[in-house]
């Protein structure tokens, strides 16, 4: 895959019109490529030194568990999103990062952020507006929490999903592939399983969505996103701000 085509440069695009120079950089970042099996931990929390990647092929998870053996996912990466970089401007891991599906990620080491952020500063702009895009989404996840009812937060976390994988081009408004269980979902928002299956079929049995033999289906994507409240302004999709 070039690297125009590469579901970072899409993604980055979105906030600046990235130069030759810029294009250059990220080529650096996918020297080297790695695959991973589904299941494989490729941050634990409490890691010290650890990598970032950046995920070109399937999905990802970050998570927190708890003493008792619970666990919460805090978000899903899909392609193009970073894993773990805070992981590298850290001294430790404050989370840990598995492979939902097998996965082909490039390692991105400390020096290689740093390097990029002096020789390309557009491109650090860029990484930055991501970083936030990220924490942007993370508040939005709390709101589901604290205050969005269970079938208002698993609509808006199914579109808001929809929406980035959009911006990376393997998602439309009609759906996308996604290979979550009712359990990955359930740890993502604060349900559980038997609660999510029910909600999903409340939903489909509405005529909104269909999630099923892997894929989610928009059935009436307008009348989701009003019940879900769902704004995009958020995630900032709208073109480059940085000519």
């Amino acid at each position: 895959m070039s690297i125009l085509q590469s579901p970072l440069t899409r993604k980055l695009s979105v906030f600046v019109a990235l130069s030759d120079r810029d294009l250059a950089t990220l080529e650096r970042f996918h020297r080297r490529r790695r695959i991973f099996q589904c299941g494989h931990e490729m941050i634990h929390e409490g890691q010290m030194n650890a990598s970032a990647f950046i995920l070109a092929k399937g999905w990802a998870c970050s998570f927190k568990m708890l003493p008792d053996g619970d666990r919460q996912v805090v978000d899903f990466q899909v392609p193009g999103d970073f894993l773990g970089l805070r992981s590298i401007l850290f001294r430790t891991s404050d989370h840990s990062i598995e492979a939902v599906t097998q996965i082909e990620a490039s390692e991105v080491l400390a020096t290689d952020i740093l390097d990029a952020f002096a020789d390309a500063p557009r491109l650090a702009a860029a990484v930055l507006w991501a970083a936030s895009r990220d924490e942007a989404m993370v508040v939005e996840h709390l709101v589901d929490l604290g205050r969005r009812n269970a079938e208002e937060r698993t609509a808006h976390f199914l579109l808001e999903l929809g929406a980035r994988l959009m911006l990376v081009g393997v998602g439309d408004r009609s759906g996308f592939d996604c290979p979550l269980t009712q359990y990955h979902l359930a740890d993502a928002l604060g349900l559980s399983a038997v609660h999510v299956n029910r909600v999903l079929r409340h939903l489909r049995e509405q005529g909104l969505i269909t999630f099923q033999k892997g894929r989610v289906l928009f059935d009436d994507f307008d009348r989701l996103r009003a019940l879900a409240r769902f704004d995009t302004g958020y995630l900032d999709h709208e073109g480059p701000l940085l000519h």
